[in-house]
């Protein structure tokens, strides 16, 4: 067994565990491997073990990678970093999933440029939970009239929220934040039932956040190894 097939089982063993000590299926949290910076062959590697979303936010080695697995037919590509007016074109022609949306100008643009050819561009938004200046997302007060905006998209479909929380040790402090997060999934889903998607915890919080109601965690160094 490859160290890349180790730490891969490693990482969905410690993920069906942390499922069981919340008292939840493990088949209700996906794994979104974040391969940013990693060459196409680990990738590859990963999706013969199983492993089908991953997670970029370096956008010209992204869409190289793209470019080279796109024989592998049902792999799901997430984009999770910022998004500059500029880059949205080869975002919307390249990817199945946006998980860092936070402004009606980047959604528009988005719509305006996914083909309608390809199916719609599967949008999360995102949330400033620990309400920090220096942080993206928007604030939790904003998220309503956010997803009413974009469900006027037809060429974006709204599927929940993602959140970075505060960067902090304190279990309380993040508890507080991902309990928060599920409040508004729950309160988002009332006018937006295709809302089940939660995007929050990685590798030092997962077992808080799938307490908390996370569907969905990014993992990276512990599958891939330390970046490069």
């Amino acid at each position: 067994m490859s160290t890349l097939e180790q730490r891969y089982q490693a990482v969905s063993t410690h993920i069906s565990s942390v499922c069981e000590q919340a008292h939840r299926s493990d088949d209700t949290v996906k794994l979104l491997a974040v391969s940013k910076t990693k060459p196409a062959h680990m990738v590859e590697t990963l999706y013969q073990f199983g492993q089908r979303a991953f997670g970029e936010n370096y956008l010209q080695d992204a869409v190289e990678k793209i470019t080279t697995l796109a024989h592998l037919k049902d792999i799901e590509w997430h984009f999770i970093g910022p998004i500059q007016s500029n880059k949205t074109r080869v975002i919307a022609e390249h990817f199945q999933w946006v998980e860092t949306l936070d402004r009606e100008k980047i959604a528009q643009r988005l719509n305006d440029q996914r083909s309608p050819a390809l199916p719609a561009l599967n949008v999360l938004i995102q949330v400033n939970i620990s309400r920090e200046d220096q942080k993206s997302g928007i604030s939790p007060e904003h998220v309503e009239s956010f997803a009413k905006f974009i469900e006027k998209l037809p060429n974006l479909s709204l599927q929940g929220l993602m959140c970075i929380p505060e960067a902090t040790k304190d279990e309380n402090v993040l508890a507080a934040q991902f309990d928060e997060m599920q409040q508004l999934l729950q309160q988002l889903a009332n006018n937006h039932p295709q809302c089940t998607v939660l995007s929050m915890g990685m590798s030092s919080d997962l077992a808080l956040a799938v307490q908390h109601g996370s569907s969905q965690v990014r993992i990276g160094t512990d599958i891939f190894g330390s970046r490069d």
